[in-house]
This record gives structure tokens, C-alpha cells and sequence, in this order.
């Protein structure tokens, strides 16, 4: 079995796990989305125990990089990510998970973490502030 974040052996299933491309800490980025209209909701970070509690619980769990821990969506907020699938992408370097998010799925409050810093929407718009030309 492959180590977690806590140098503990995981109970991930070995074939998933075997095929499994982590970073140099032992990282994946795993993408939630809401399942039903496919908007994109946050991106966390998973170990192999985070990766098996997620399937296994039907709750999504990640680690915490600035915090060494395990957190689980909603535990502290009352936001919770019902997990509905779970995917690797072709690289099996990144998962998506699908969910039902119920309430704010970012941390500042807002329904997702990626629509308060547009930088060009509908193919229209300048470059952002100091990029290069």
C-alpha cells in the first residue's frame, strides 16, 4: 500500500493506487464539480487516504498543505460535497470529483472559487494588468 501524507500505509485499493501519478509530496489536485450543470467548484489536494475516504464515504476529503491535516467538506462550514463519481483523468495525475455542493463551496463565502477573478470570459476582453504584449 502507498504511504499518505501522514506516513501512514493507506487503505487505497492497491490497483488504484499503482496507477496513481502524485506530486513530489504525495500530492493529486482533485477538481470538485457540481454534477448536474458541470460548474467547476473548487480545486483541493488529495493523498491516497484523502482519495479512499472520499470514495468510501460519499464525503469529500482533502489535505491540507498549509495545515497538515485532513478536512473534511462541510465538517466545519456546513457546506457539503456529496460525492456523486469519482474520475482520473488520462494522465492519472488529477481527479475529478462530481458532487451535489451544498452551499458555499469556496472558502471566502462564494458559491464557487473560480468566478471572482475573471480574467477573459466569452473569447472578449484585455489581457490582465502586467501581462506581456
Amino acid at each position: 500500500m502507498t504511504s499518505s501524507s501522514t506516513g501512514r500505509p493507506s487503505p487505497l485499493a492497491p490497483e488504484i493506487a499503482a496507477r496513481l501519478k502524485r506530486s513530489a509530496d504525495g500530492l493529486l489536485p482533485a477538481i470538485a464539480q457540481q454534477y448536474d450543470t458541470g460548474e467547476v467548484l473548487m480545486l483541493g489536494w488529495m493523498d491516497d487516504e484523502a482519495l479512499h475516504r472520499t470514495l468510501t464515504t460519499g464525503r469529500c476529503t482533502y489535505w491540507s498543505r498549509s495545515r497538515r491535516e485532513y478536512w473534511v467538506k462541510g465538517d466545519t462550514s456546513g457546506h457539503f460535497q456529496w460525492v456523486k463519481s469519482v474520475a482520473l483523468d488520462c494522465d492519472a495525475d488529477t481527479v475529478l470529483v462530481k458532487v451535489d455542493q451544498v452551499g458555499a463551496a469556496c472558502h471566502t463565502g462564494a458559491r464557487t472559487c473560480f468566478d471572482a477573478d475573471v480574467l477573459l470570459a466569452d473569447g472578449t476582453g484585455a489581457e490582465a494588468p502586467g501581462a506581456a504584449q
